[in-house]
């Protein structure tokens, strides 16, 4: 996806359904955090793939390694956003990790159907998502998930009250 934010959309309601047995800051941090990838190959214009080797699985994994050790010093404050959003919060490092690598994964496989340069399974170069939908679909269906998201979320902090 061109624009991370659209990551948000399917993240968003997943993560709710999955809330009980996820940290959800720490998945919808990790769904949008590989794409500093591309950040950084467009903004200091280097010569190196829009998505290599983060938007791997292997890759992904080690990004979602080092992103779990970050946020499980910064608990504190995931834990006061999850409070504030009134979501519940598991804060365990096995939590954290596994909500980091679902997210990142999650990330992986959305692009993996747009995108012909990324080789999600690298070391092998077969992206066998690659054109199984189109654009358009893709692109209905993140701001489709977003809408969902949002109805699902208002749903449950009325049950949650």
């Amino acid at each position: 996806m061109p624009f991370t934010q659209f990551h948000w959309g399917p993240s968003s309601w997943i993560g709710l359904l999955l809330v009980r047995f996820i940290n959800l800051p720490a998945f919808l941090i990790a769904s949008v955090i590989i794409d500093i990838e591309p950040f950084f190959v467009l903004t200091l214009s280097l010569n190196y793939p829009l998505h290599g080797y983060l938007h791997t699985y292997l890759g992904g994994t080690l990004v979602a390694i080092i992103l779990s050790l970050i946020l499980r010093r910064l608990v504190n404050i995931t834990n006061r956003i999850a409070v504030t959003f009134k979501v519940p919060h598991m804060s365990s490092f096995r939590v954290i990790l596994i909500s980091c690598l679902l997210g990142v994964y999650f990330h992986i496989f959305l692009d993996s159907f747009l995108y012909e340069d990324i080789k999600p399974f690298y070391p092998f170069s077969l992206n066998p998502f690659y054109g199984l939908v189109s654009f358009g679909f893709m692109y209905a269906f993140c701001g489709f998930s977003l809408l969902l998201g949002l109805l699902l979320y208002m749903r449950y902090s009325r049950r949650t009250r």
